[in-house]
């Protein structure tokens, strides 16, 4: 599922992160950026530990915010460590949006022309994926109106169930 805003290509796909061959990936990570589990833990194992090092030396990462480190052995030349809300802890979708809006700008600092992004926060930090989609794909919309390098921008879910959110939330934010 393909869309276009302005000059960047919005891809929706099924996938693992891990595999993907943009420019920088996107870890959906702890504020700590300790990379035990889940996406986090999957691109430490496959990238290296030299991933984990480099955010030991960022340390801690409020909320909201976003870090870039080396992706070690992975296909990518980049991790962007986005810092998404718990649910519960108030003000999650501002800080979602937050995370989604730094990981861009990191990019167009780094002068990096694609990414891919994950479902921030809808593991095990338990935020509703139609929340995120809407969340999400607003931010990313909003943000290519504006002046960016960013040619593709991805976002590669780990089910059929996410994709099929994300997929219905575009057709409503993406095609207009």
């Amino acid at each position: 599922m393909n869309y276009r805003i302005h000059q960047t290509n919005i891809i929706l796909k099924r996938g693992d992160i891990t595999e993907e061959e943009t420019e920088a990936i996107v870890n959906a990570a702890n504020s700590y950026l300790q990379h035990g589990g889940g996406v986090a833990g999957a691109i430490v194992r496959k990238g290296g530990r030299i991933i984990q090092d480099e955010s030991d030396r960022i340390g801690e990462t409020p909320t909201g915010t976003a870090a870039i480190t080396g992706a070690g052995k992975l296909k990518a030349r980049a991790v962007i460590h986005a810092v998404g809300p718990r649910m519960g802890e108030g003000d999650e979708d501002a800080k979602l949006k937050s995370a989604t809006e730094n990981c861009l700008r990191l990019a167009d600092a780094n002068q990096i022309y694609s990414l891919s992004f994950p479902a921030i926060s809808t593991g095990i930090f338990g935020f509703p994926i139609e929340r995120c989609s809407l969340i999400m794909l607003n931010a990313v919309r909003a943000y290519c109106m504006g002046n960016t390098d960013i040619r593709e921008i991805r976002f590669c879910l780990f089910d059929e169930n996410a994709l099929k959110v994300f997929h219905e939330t575009a057709e409503e934010t993406l095609v207009k």
